[in-house]
């Protein structure tokens, strides 16, 4: 009986075991079935994770393309964060955007997220509006107003061929970029601009994004100025910078923008003075565009010239080891021109002479570092002309706008562009004596020189028609210069470049 007893409850223990144990193994079914209907739930992959912090720390997106009367940098912003919430994002203006962006700074969600106003201001110290002092990471991405990101994995990609490249441009939308060619003339203050084909190019037109190494960006000039990206390729250029096109990958466009008449207008004019800014902030007087049509900035007729008083015979240009800039060459050609009709409508002998002589003998023009042009004439013949006849008194302006005047450093005279712009040519009186010619009085440094080389006067092409010019030139200029000026001329100041 009691062995019975005994069995009994052993049946049962199993029994109870057997329904626990079917249970547990119910609940583990469940629980792995609704995972696999609800990936949502899948804890996240800690490799994933690392990688986003990887690419947050890599790069930093600054927007500088966009206006403040008409923009999209709320959403574009909002792009970048839902792909990487801790990037940092600078946003560059020349000025407070006003109406204020929507963008909340104080919120801790976005402390990543940095407005830049670049407008000097009382109290706040340059540090705070200069973008280079809050950019930490190895790469920037300048990305236009009313962009949207690609996903993560694009982004790794083209950091990769950022690595072995240096600066990608990627296409948003459906655009397609154009490869331009600059051939940037520092010393000449002049720019070329070129279409070219391929993808590897010196600047690209078409809407895009940028993508280069910090160190590269604090080498140049100005690095956030505008027109962006135009005076960004222009600064690459002059470090020798090349930039990939990455026609395989493409951002997304956002917000359709400046659509009314209006905006497209304000649009036009903005870019239009930006533009004359950067050329005048670069240098750049001498613009050739695509088209072979040439814009002049920083001199003209109703302008000064492209330099102020001259010391000792040495522009200042010449310090910054620049040549005369392209406009007053331009300018200086043209008083050169007028001078030379005005003497020979009167029947005055004249001849090229000293610099340049020199400039004609090496390469039929003015001197790359000239500011002047000087001519020898006969003192006998300088009544013949009523212009600087009338200048022995007051300066006198002709009928051309030409000013016509007597020196105030020396017996000789100078005939300027205009009022405002004082591009000289030197009218310089020479007399007969014992066979020599002889300066009327000290100006310029000219030396005397034997009256031979003046019978017969020969012709040299200079600044663009024939000119009248002593013979013998190797041995006018050598008298007058040093043995070998023409092979090795000094620049004024015994300067070199």
């Amino acid at each position: 009986m009691r062995l019975k007893f005994v069995r009994t409850l052993l049946v049962l223990a199993l029994l109870g075991n057997i329904i626990v144990w079917h249970r547990i193994w119910r609940l583990y079914a469940t629980q792995n079935t609704l995972q696999l209907l609800t990936p949502s739930t899948v804890t996240p992959d800690p490799s994933q994770k690392s990688n986003h912090r990887r690419l947050a720390r890599l790069m930093t997106v600054v927007i500088r393309q966009f206006e403040v009367f008409e923009n999209d940098v709320t959403s574009t912003v909002d792009s970048v964060l839902n792909v990487f919430p801790t990037i940092p994002i600078l946003i560059v203006s020349n000025e407070s955007p006003y109406p204020p962006l929507e963008l909340d700074f104080t919120n801790e969600t976005i402390r990543n997220v940095k407005l830049i106003n670049l407008k000097p201001e009382f109290n706040r110290p340059f540090d705070e509006r200069n973008p280079l002092f809050y950019i930490r990471t190895k790469y920037v991405l300048f990305l236009p107003d009313a962009t949207r990101l690609a996903t993560r994995h694009v982004i790794q990609e083209i950091l990769s061929h950022v690595e072995k490249l240096g600066v990608v441009s990627i296409p948003i939308g459906s655009e397609t970029l154009k490869c331009i060619d600059i051939d940037l003339k520092v010393k000449e203050w002049s720019l070329k601009l070129t279409e070219a084909t391929g993808s590897v190019c010196d600047g690209v037109n078409g809407r895009h994004a940028t993508i280069l190494e910090t160190k590269l960006l604090r080498k140049l000039t100005d690095p956030f100025l505008l027109p962006f990206t135009n005076a960004l390729y222009i600064q690459t250029t002059a470090l020798g910078a090349k930039i990939h096109i990455l026609a395989n990958y493409r951002f997304n466009e956002g917000k359709p923008l400046y659509k009314s008449q209006q905006s497209q207008w304000m649009l036009e004019q903005l870019n239009q003075r930006r533009e004359r800014s950067m050329f005048e902030t670069l240098g750049i007087k001498k613009v050739t565009r695509a088209s072979n049509s040439v814009d002049w900035y920083g001199c003209s007729r109703q302008t000064s010239s492209c330099f102020g008083s001259v010391v000792n015979g040495v522009p200042s240009y010449l310090y910054e080891n620049r040549y005369t800039p392209p406009c007053c060459l331009s300018g200086l050609r043209k008083v050169a021109h007028h001078v030379f009709d005005k003497l020979e409508e009167v029947g005055i002998r004249f001849w090229l002479e000293a610099s340049s002589l020199l400039g004609a003998m090496r390469n039929g023009d003015i001197l790359p570092w000239d500011h002047q042009v000087q001519i020898g004439v006969n003192r006998d013949d300088l009544e013949r002309s009523p212009w600087i006849m009338k200048a022995m008194n007051n300066p006198t302006v002709d009928n051309l706008g030409f000013v016509w005047e007597k020196a105030s450093d020396g017996e000789f005279f100078k005939v300027q562009y205009s009022k405002t712009n004082h591009l000289t040519v030197n009218i310089l009186p020479f007399y007969t004596r014992n066979g020599s010619m002889l300066r009327d009085a000290w100006f310029l440094n000219n030396k005397d020189f034997p009256e031979q080389f003046l019978h017969p006067m020969s012709t040299i092409e200079f600044a663009g028609r024939q000119v009248p010019c002593p013979n013998n030139i190797r041995d006018f200029l050598e008298l007058k210069y040093f043995r070998g000026v023409i092979e090795n001329p000094e620049i004024p100041g015994k300067l070199s470049f």
